[in-house]
């Protein structure tokens, strides 16, 4: 199954804030476990709008996430696109 993740803040009468993907429900695979998981697999790849993010709010976790997303989301992307558009996405996914 396919599902939108939209993580989201919304302040009400002023603005609101989501970042959304699409993700694939999938079977798990965690050695040792109980009974039968699901984990999500990302899908659609842009990166997050670093105007979004407030690094000094993050958890190095949370960091870390978003610059491993980031990596994917080059990695994947730029050998499709070419020089003015490669090198936005080399800035827009760059470490935070």
């Amino acid at each position: 199954m396919i599902v939108s993740n939209e993580p989201g803040y919304y302040r009400t009468g002023e603005y609101g804030i989501r970042i959304e993907n699409l993700v694939l429900v999938k079977d798990a695979e965690l050695p040792g476990a109980e009974r039968k998981m699901l984990e999500f697999e990302t899908l659609t790849l842009a990166p997050i709008d670093r105007n979004l993010i407030d690094v000094a709010m993050l958890t190095p976790p949370e960091r870390d996430w978003i610059n491993r997303y980031h990596n994917r989301v080059y990695e994947t992307l730029c050998d499709r696109l070419e020089g003015p558009e490669c090198e936005w996405l080399m800035a827009a996914a760059a470490p935070l």
